[in-house]
């Protein structure tokens, strides 16, 4: 399974329009995800009540993972959305 580590780069967390941002970016990498709090247990990814319902603030730990082909690549790039807290997902790594 891959996994990736990140501290939440969007100040506000991942709520709202952040929130948004990362589901919508997880669903379009078309491997299914799970995100968690370092010390939590994991949803999916692709549903934004499940992504709110986990109140991730900005600068906490969240943990990806996934065990699909591709994982490797998606985790990547999801990855690094969250920790830069862009706005839509990176083409490149």
């Amino acid at each position: 399974m891959a996994e990736r580590r990140v501290n939440v780069g969007w100040a506000e967390g991942l709520h709202a329009r952040p929130a948004s941002i990362f589901v919508r970016a997880a669903t379009a990498s078309g491997v299914p995800v799970t995100i968690a709090k370092a010390d939590g247990s994991p949803v999916n990814a692709a549903s934004m009540l499940a992504v709110l319902g986990l109140g991730a603030q900005g600068g906490e730990e969240i943990v990806l993972f996934s065990d699909a082909d591709g994982a490797d690549v998606a985790l990547d790039r999801l990855a690094k959305l969250v920790a830069e807290g862009l706005d839509e997902l990176p083409e490149t790594v």
